[in-house]
């Protein structure tokens, strides 16, 4: 039988979460879905790999919870960002709040003292990136003897981002006698060591081969120089009328951008590190609204992100890494629409083009070069990136890498219920530029979080490409 004519029936979902499901009009598993949950039902390591926007969350979650209502224990999910993290727990609130599950959510930027409340009503899943993961840890107000469960979702952005001692150290913390779930759109060779070493015969699920890009995303690449990219994007904006995530490379570029398009009345918010975790919760839901049309972002914004009816995602400036370029146009084009994707490329970032090429297998229409013309509109003039001043990305250009009711769980409910300069104080300026390319890859010896004037710097900040440089005012 297929897919389709079963649709959630059949894969070892339990009656309660399957009226839950038919609730909340989810009828037909994804391809990952229907992969995955039969096996992670059954109890097995996992190795999912899938494209972005496959439904990843809901292919651990619903064996998760299952798995917690019927045998105990607790559930541990760590993702990369804050966004990912309130992402997941609001998807997995739909399908367990009506079976009395509690959670936790710990990530950066957020008032420790609320996470405190949530570990003390004792959750049954956790939800946690892992620089605060690791803050509870070392101030035992949390402890992981009673993981059953533990999911490691957008693997391979967490070792990008610089996290693997958080990891190994989570790795260590959990009990060796549990259920792992590993979930990525690729499978470098770090996580494969991962596997080998923490997991026990995982099995692997894959729906798609690595670099493949959504099947009804268009793309395309405008030769653009750089002083026109900014009267190109306007251009774009009046031929598509729909909602458009744009991407920047730094978070500099990205609040530039920003504040010219509302200079020029266009209604726009940006999402990068630089911002504080309320205001980066205000644009996301002002774009998924409607209130803002146009959202920029840096690549905190290119996995996992799920806004639907995105009409076209215009890479303002190509991304450091050609992976996230499969991550980033996956934010079109989602749940079987239709979706375009729009890419700039100054004349001297060919090899960033064919790099991109190369991992997707598929060749870019391009169009030709754009000038800017007398009288374009310019982004505003300021002081230079600090990325300017030193180091040099792949090709040669100047780069910074940027309570629930009191129902025991799993009981049927009743019938009656970019880097930005310093400000003129004197504030240090936190950047520095990426390795290029040919360089061996930076060498994460320490698990000790970073930190800005005292303050323990956000989760994504954490990365090695945000290092504080005490000669840079």
């Amino acid at each position: 039988m297929t897919t389709e004519t079963t649709g959630f029936l059949g894969l070892g979902i339990a009656k309660t979460l399957l009226d839950i499901l038919e609730k909340q009009k989810l009828t037909t598993p994804t391809p990952i879905q229907h992969k995955a949950i039969p096996v992670a039902i059954e109890g097995k390591d996992i190795i999912g790999i899938a494209q972005t926007g496959t439904g990843k969350t809901f292919a651990f979650g619903i064996p998760m919870i299952q798995r917690l209502a019927q045998h105990k224990g607790r559930g541990l999910i760590i993702l990369p960002t804050r966004e990912l993290a309130i992402q997941v727990d609001e998807a997995l609130q739909r399908l367990g709040r009506g079976m009395g599950m509690r959670t936790a959510v710990l990530i950066g930027g957020e008032n420790i003292a609320k996470q405190k409340r949530q570990l003390g009503a004792n959750p049954h899943i956790i939800i946690a990136t892992p620089g605060r993961l690791i803050d509870h840890m070392e101030q035992r107000t949390v402890k992981l003897d009673s993981v059953s469960i533990l999911v490691l979702d957008e693997a391979d952005r967490m070792l990008d981002m610089g996290f693997a001692p958080q990891i190994n150290r989570i790795l260590e913390a959990v009990p060796k006698k549990r259920q792992t779930m590993l979930f990525s759109a690729t499978m470098p060779a770090d996580i494969v060591t991962i596997a080998a070493k923490h997991m026990a015969m995982p099995v692997r699920v894959e729906v798609a081969q690595q670099g493949t890009t959504a099947e009804r995303v268009s793309q395309e690449v405008f030769i653009v120089d750089k002083a026109a990219k900014l009267d190109l994007l306007l251009k774009l904006l009046k031929e598509n009328m729909g909602t458009v995530l744009v991407f920047s490379r730094t978070k500099h570029g990205a609040k530039k951008i920003c504040k010219a398009l509302r200079d020029l009345r266009h209604t726009a918010a940006e999402i990068h590190a630089n911002r504080s975790l309320a205001q980066r919760r205000e644009a996301l839901e002002g774009f998924k609204s409607g209130r803002y049309r146009v959202l920029v972002a840096t690549d905190i914004a290119a996995r996992g992100i799920d806004v639907k009816g995105i009409s076209l995602v215009v890479n303002f400036d190509l991304p450091d890494n050609s992976d996230d370029y499969v991550h980033r146009i996956g934010r079109t084009g989602r749940a079987g629409q239709e979706g375009k994707a729009i890419s700039f490329a100054t004349p001297d970032q060919t090899n960033d083009i064919r790099a991109i090429e190369r991992l997707i297998r598929t060749k870019l229409p391009v169009t030709g070069r754009h000038r800017a013309e007398a009288g374009a509109v310019m982004l505003p003039a300021g002081r230079e990136p600090m990325e300017r001043r030193g180091g040099t990305s792949r090709g040669g250009h100047p780069a910074q890498r940027t309570s629930s009711r009191q129902r025991g769980f799993g009981q049927r409910p009743t019938p009656t219920g970019g880097a930005s300069r310093a400000p003129s104080s004197g504030r240090p300026a936190y950047a520095a530029s990426r390795a290029p390319s040919h360089s061996p890859r930076p060498q994460h010896a320490t698990s000790k979080p970073a930190m800005r004037d005292g303050v323990r710097i956000d989760d994504e900040d954490s990365s090695p490409a945000y290092r504080y440089d005490p000669k840079r005012r």
